[in-house]
């Protein structure tokens, strides 16, 4: 069954049932069965096949930075699609050109700064192992906690295990360190070891923040050691902390030698980076690596649009407001069933007393709320930056009883 669903009568369309049933039958089970089928969106709300509204506080996992149908975003790329989607890398185009001018501006690079494009995290943190080992050091250190992407070398850096596992053996070399341990870190890391791969936020692991002083030491042991310090700026960069980037949010004055991007970048179209500096921008040479997709205009025009529209909007400093609005929200709850609110900006961890997270997750899509579980006790907060202080408001009240509901499940279970 395959019908034109958008030309059928309103009468006949198909249902999520139908829809989901289509979809297992003809997609790889390899993200279980979908909650939602989705439909269309606007702003921080999205609408499902059935007519149903959700907020939207996870934004595709931190990539819709601009919510759905932002207009700045529909009008770059539609008009960008009505030129040029893809050339190849034999040519270059004015929307890569300035995309990867704003990276080095945003990043506090200088002219030795350069950008290699690609089309996603996984993709970008592969072109960072690769870039550690131009070194001619293979080792590789990383934190417990760890998420850099599951193609096979960015799998090889990522911690949790029961990803890892079933595609062993993968690439060597990689040691890791628990996350925010200087001494670990500094006895990790000697003359075998050509870069140190960290997140400023571990999204994944539950929001968990690095301190000032562990990326300062970061940096200090790289330099001495004479390895790459990157930083993956995956779910943390494009100013979803309230900064272009999530080190400049904790360190600023901590460059790093490349960070990685992608995710909120494209505002939802396809795309990642890996920005190097200093040194690191002359390691590839000609051919060492590449990618047909990466760079195309109309990811580019993407990127740009949203960038621009970062800027015109203000949305750094909203980051920052409503992330802070947030965390005091939570506070005035009082309800001693939350421990605290981790993270930086719009980037927000709800930390739990009791192992709930998923029947939360579960109770809030059933009441209109779109979030996300990283572990048992821990639920993320990742909404467009465009996101209002009010809407954010009814799902703070909304929590309590998201709250009750699952408890009343877990004690019936």
């Amino acid at each position: 069954m395959n019908p034109a669903d958008h030309d059928a009568p309103a009468s006949t369309m198909p249902t999520h049932g139908d829809l989901t049933q289509r979809y297992g039958a003809s997609l790889m089970g390899v993200f279980g069965a979908p909650g939602l089928v989705l439909e269309r969106g606007e702003g921080a709300v999205v609408r499902d096949v059935e007519g149903r509204e959700y907020l939207d506080l996870l934004a595709g996992i931190a990539v819709n930075v601009l919510g759905h149908a932002h207009p700045a975003l529909v009008a770059a790329v539609s008009e960008q699609a009505a030129k040029l989607i893809h050339v190849s890398n034999f040519f270059t185009t004015r929307p890569q050109i300035e995309l990867a001018e704003r990276l080095v501006a945003a990043s506090g690079g200088d002219a030795d700064t350069r950008v290699f494009f690609c089309n996603s995290g996984a993709e970008a943190n592969e072109a960072a192992f690769k870039l550690a080992r131009r070194t001619a050091r293979p080792g590789v250190v990383v934190a417990d906690g760890g998420f850099h992407g599951r193609t096979l070398g960015a799998l090889s850096l990522t911690s949790k295990q029961a990803y890892r596992e079933p595609f062993e053996p993968l690439v060597p070399g990689v040691t890791r360190v628990p996350y925010h341990d200087v001494e670990a870190l500094r006895a990790a890391v000697d003359d075998t070891v050509g870069a140190v791969i960290l997140e400023p936020i571990q999204g994944e692991a539950g929001v968990i923040e690095a301190s000032p002083e562990y990326l300062r030491a970061a940096r200090e042991v790289t330099r001495e050691r004479g390895a790459l310090l990157i930083i993956d700026e995956v779910q943390t960069g494009v100013a979803r902390t309230g900064e272009w980037f999530g080190f400049q949010t904790i360190a600023p004055e901590v460059m790093p030698d490349a960070i990685t991007l992608a995710k909120g970048l494209g505002g939802g179209v396809p795309i990642g980076a890996l920005v190097t500096f200093g040194a690191a921008s002359t390691m590839f040479e000609a051919g060492q690596h590449g990618s047909t997709f990466g760079g195309n205009p109309l990811a580019c025009a993407a990127g740009v649009a949203v960038m621009r529209t970062i800027e015109d909007e203000r949305l750094r400093e909203q980051a920052r407001r409503l992330g802070e609005h947030l965390v005091a929200a939570v506070e005035n709850l009082d309800d001693e069933r939350v421990v605290t609110v981790r993270g930086r900006g719009l980037l927000r961890g709800i930390v739990l007393r009791d192992p709930l997270a998923q029947r939360v997750v579960v109770r809030a899509r059933e009441a209109g709320f779109i979030i996300n579980a990283t572990g048992p006790d821990v639920i993320r907060l990742a909404p467009p930056l465009v996101i209002t202080g009010e809407q954010i408001d009814t799902f703070v009240a909304a929590l309590p009883g998201l709250l009750d509901a699952a408890e009343t499940e877990e004690n019936a279970s």
